[in-house]
């Protein structure tokens, strides 16, 4: 059970921050292009245009996650160091070229190239928003901030493929002419963000309330003097004395995005060639999951403020691992609209509890470097799952990567019965 601070979580800080409204703004956009390009453009153009296999398919969005994750964690870092507005903006240009080049370029090598320079380019975009919402929200409304940044992700997500879907229905332009207005005005919301300035003041901040201050044995001076390799080690070193999690939290983040990953290649091909839906009726199907999960969030997350991480978890990893085996299995649409509902009501119990839970070990003075090696454990296991994903379609049927995901899920929630149990400081 959760400790009571006598502080009560503020929901003003966390509807009215201009700060956290930006972040919330850029993160809904660049979710919007992703899902639209990797759930409803690239798997099709891919499939019948290009004529790859499901396997090869994998790989291709499998680059997309895998320049995501290798710049995660020293994304981190720079934004302790740089502040938002540079290292967003950095990757919002990448993000935009790769948006250039699906919509010009015809040829599978420069479709290729954009997957990566897509990952590369929205690399910034978790370890800038969770940072950012954590901070800005405090400690004690960790999981409302978790559930307003999954309410964006999720409607971002979700809204993108959804809206492709309608317009691909009369032409490619229309859906490239919205892509390519939603990242001009990213562009324009980014450069807004705060810079190195403000970052130097939030990092003192937090410094002076956890008294933690340089060694007298090693001066700032001296310090801008050692090797870079030295002041690094130096610097993971403190981070990694300051975290306040338990060993088994590292392999299960990189479970849960597996379990994620298994499924994000094929689920257009599952609607498409297995259950038959037309692009507006597949649409209609991810509004259902998708507004289930999104009117469960916020009261999710502020019950997880009040009560703890751990039920939650319990809940909605069970029904998630229950219910995608049975989704595989199934061709009646009716049945099928209730298996995505009971998924939805497992992933609103799963995003604020989750990710609330980890919050609770990230120390406040490195939040971003910290959050940035989390992802880049979290994004491992994404790209993993997406390259296996068209391999176990391919060889052994569409009904393998389900099968597999919800026994990820259920090894998830044995991993986490320990996690509570050695570890329940944790949930403070």
């Amino acid at each position: 059970m959760k400790e009571r601070t006598g502080i009560k979580p503020s929901s003003v800080v966390i509807w009215r921050s201009p700060f956290i409204i930006q972040l919330l703004i850029i993160m809904f956009i660049i979710e919007f292009v992703k899902g639209a390009l990797l759930i409803s453009i690239l798997p099709v153009y891919m499939g019948t245009v290009l004529g790859l296999s499901a396997y090869a398919i994998g790989w291709a969005l499998a680059l997309q996650y895998i320049g995501d994750n290798l710049f995660r964690s020293p994304i981190g870092w720079l934004i302790d160091r740089l502040g938002y507005r540079s290292v967003m903006l950095a990757g919002i240009v990448l993000t935009f070229t790769s948006v250039l080049l699906v919509a010009f370029a015809h040829h599978t090598s420069w479709i290729v190239i954009a997957c990566l320079l897509l990952g590369i380019g929205t690399s910034p975009l978790w370890p800038c928003v969770i940072t950012g919402a954590t901070e800005e929200a405090g400690e004690e409304a960790s999981g409302r901030a978790m559930s307003v940044v999954y309410v964006a992700w999720l409607v971002g997500v979700g809204a993108g493929p959804i809206a492709i879907n309608f317009l691909l229905s009369s032409s490619y332009t229309a859906a490239f002419r919205l892509i390519i207005g939603g990242m001009i005005a990213v562009v324009l919301t980014t450069m807004f963000l705060p810079g190195r300035g403000r970052m130097k003041q939030r990092a003192g901040t937090a410094e002076a309330a956890e008294g933690q201050t340089d060694s007298p044995a090693v001066g700032k001076s001296d310090a801008a003097r050692e090797p870079f390799k030295v002041r690094a080690s130096r610097y993971f070193a403190k981070v990694g004395k300051s975290l306040h999690a338990s060993k088994l939290l590292y392999p299960a983040m990189f479970v849960q995005n597996f379990s994620l990953g298994l499924l994000t290649p094929i689920l257009t091909l599952f609607a498409r060639s297995v259950l038959h839906l037309t692009p507006a009726q597949y649409s209609w199907f991810l509004i259902a999951g998708g507004a289930i999960t999104v009117l469960g969030l916020i009261p999710v997350g502020k019950l997880v403020d009040r009560l703890g991480t751990k039920w939650f978890l319990h809940v909605g990893f069970l029904l998630a691992a229950i219910s995608l085996p049975l989704l595989g299995m199934t061709r009646s649409l009716p049945l099928v609209l209730v298996i995505v509902a009971i998924v939805g009501i497992g992933y609103a119990c799963i995003i604020p509890a989750w990710n609330a839970l980890i919050a609770q070990a990230i120390p406040k003075a490195e939040r971003g470097a910290v959050w940035g090696f989390f992802l880049t454990i979290e994004g491992s296991g994404m790209v993993l799952g997406t390259i296996l994903s068209g391999k176990l379609w391919d060889t052994f049927g569409h009904q393998a990567p389900f099968l597999v995901s919800g026994a990820m899920l259920l090894v998830l929630f044995v991993l986490h019965l320990f996690i509570t149990r050695k570890q329940p400081v944790m949930i403070t």
